[in-house]
């Protein structure tokens, strides 16, 4: 039985995003668990569909010792601020320091974390927990699909394993992947040789979705390739973040294995594989008029509703949740049997708390946190109230524990707008239910999320659009202006 570490920091920074994350974004929980540390993180997390609960279940079955450290995540957003990653990583290196001798430490990453100090928040973390336990103890990392992976996160990780779908609905495998790789460590003694390669192009975060090509592909034939290559122990492919100003941005591959020119030979062919699709990342943007006029066309016609995808609004990418454009292109058409949101508008909320169910009321909703943006003026009834607090359904968030904040519904003339108190993509049908919404039997939805919501909204649709409202989580990496990408990358595939 190994004496085993774990814990987690979860961030993923969209550098064009208008708000930082601060310490108390971490500390409060959201579909999921704010801050925890020691024991109460092992309750915390436990059921939740994330890479530290896959892990932790699996050294409890092969009997370990666990000691938990800390844990924590926040909506993305812009930078961590540097109060809020030196409070987290000091308490987590304290914890860690205390609790040695370890066999082994496991920590749950994101991989795209951008500090105001530091471009490479996990690069950072890993050198330092590194340097307290020294070159012999194993650290085995599990990571986002959209980690923008570094040459730190490589070198001061034994093992680093990546969630091979988008939506992530194998997060608590990965966790367990990475736990693996840490026991055959602890086991063997012995260490993998390692292959780490980048692009020179950015996928745009829609197209790296893993229910379509080329992404798809590329998970199911080219890695797969990978992992049967000779001497292979383990090989991962990270489709990167592409709105994080960073010299590391962009997609990434990594392949283990017994010996370096083993590793590298397959590595070089994983990233043939990769180069070779970079055109045919890319596909149809609407704008909110169009895709409203078109949803309307294809729901009169079918019995399923119509998905609208408002993804430079979402929470899920760095958006701030509360932008009105997808909104004023509904109310401008007159929609009727849709729903719209959920806005991240807590004073709106509130409002309609206060005059609760039944009540005529005139609400000022969104517009209030993206720079350019102003709330539209809503006249309607309140339909129903929530308190925020339910249990996830879907694949991806089933069993996470949401806390929204008092949630609230009004009905503008047939147009049903669902609005919370805190920043979270829909990405699950449950938020909806919670208001009384059941979406299968809406005409049209429209939802603050990029890719997600595909998991849980997909197999209801008749079709899904992705529109290009107003917002921070950009479509066109191609129109960004990056100041500190590495000299080369094309930010939008295909172009030079």
């Amino acid at each position: 039985m190994a004496r085993i570490a774990v814990g987690g920091f979860q961030h993923e920074t969209n550098t064009f995003a208008p708000i930082k994350a601060s310490f108390d974004k971490f500390e409060r929980p959201d579909a999921w668990p704010g801050l925890c540390q020691g024991e109460r993180l092992l309750s915390s997390v436990d059921g939740v569909h994330i890479p530290i609960t896959g892990a932790v279940d699996h050294f409890r079955l092969s009997g370990h010792d666990i000691v938990p450290l800390v844990w924590s995540s926040a909506t993305p957003s812009a930078h961590v601020q540097e109060d809020a990653y030196e409070r987290i990583v000091g308490m987590m290196l304290a914890d860690l320091k205390a609790a040695l001798p370890v066999d082994g430490v496991y920590l749950d990453l994101h991989g795209a974390m951008v500090c105001a100090h530091f471009e490479d928040g996990e690069g950072e973390l890993l050198r330092r927990v590194r340097a307290l336990v020294g070159p012999d103890i194993p650290v085995s990392v599990s990571l986002d699909l959209h980690a923008n992976v570094t040459e730190e996160m490589v070198r001061y990780a034994d093992a680093l394993d990546i969630y091979r779908t988008y939506p992530h609905i194998d997060m608590g495998e990965t966790g367990a992947r990475a736990a693996r790789h840490l026991e055959i460590f602890m086991s063997t003694g012995g260490r993998w040789a390692k292959a780490f390669r980048r692009p020179d192009f950015l996928v745009p975060l829609n197209f790296g979705c893993t229910d379509i090509d080329p992404a798809k592909g590329l998970y199911e034939k080219a890695l797969p390739r990978a992992l049967a290559g000779g001497g292979t122990t383990a090989a991962a492919l990270a489709m990167g973040f592409p709105l994080s100003d960073i010299a590391a941005v962009g997609p990434s591959l990594v392949v283990y294995g017994d010996s370096q020119s083993g590793v590298d030979a397959v590595a070089n062919d994983f990233l043939d594989a990769l180069t070779k699709e970079e055109a045919r990342f890319g596909d149809r943007i609407w704008q909110p008029d169009e895709a409203v006029a078109e949803a309307t066309r294809l729901a009169a016609g079918s019995s399923r509703p119509v998905v609208l995808a408002d993804t430079q609004d979402n929470p899920g990418g760095g958006g701030t949740g509360d932008t009105t454009g997808m909104l004023r292109a509904l109310l401008a058409a007159k929609t009727e049997g849709a729903v719209v949101g959920l806005f991240n508008d807590a004073d709106s909320a509130e409002k309609a708390h206060r005059a609760g169910v039944g009540a005529q009321i005139t609400l000022q909703v969104g517009g209030k946190l993206n720079p350019g943006d102003s709330p539209v003026t809503v006249e309607g009834r309140v339909e129903k109230l929530g308190d925020g607090r339910f249990v996830g359904t879907g694949p991806m968030w089933g069993g996470a524990n949401y806390e929204m904040g008092l949630c609230a519904l009004i009905d503008v003339d047939g147009l049903k707008v669902a609005i919370a108190s805190k920043p979270e993509q829909t990405g699950d049908q449950s938020m909806y239910r919670h208001l009384g919404i059941e979406p299968s039997e809406m005409k049209v939805i429209a939802l603050k999320s990029s890719v997600h919501f595909r998991a849980d909204f997909a197999p209801i649709a008749e079709a899904v659009l992705t529109v290009a409202a107003p917002g921070p989580v950009y479509v066109d990496t191609g129109a960004l202006d990056f100041d500190h990408i590495r000299p080369g990358v094309r930010q939008w595939p295909g172009t030079d």
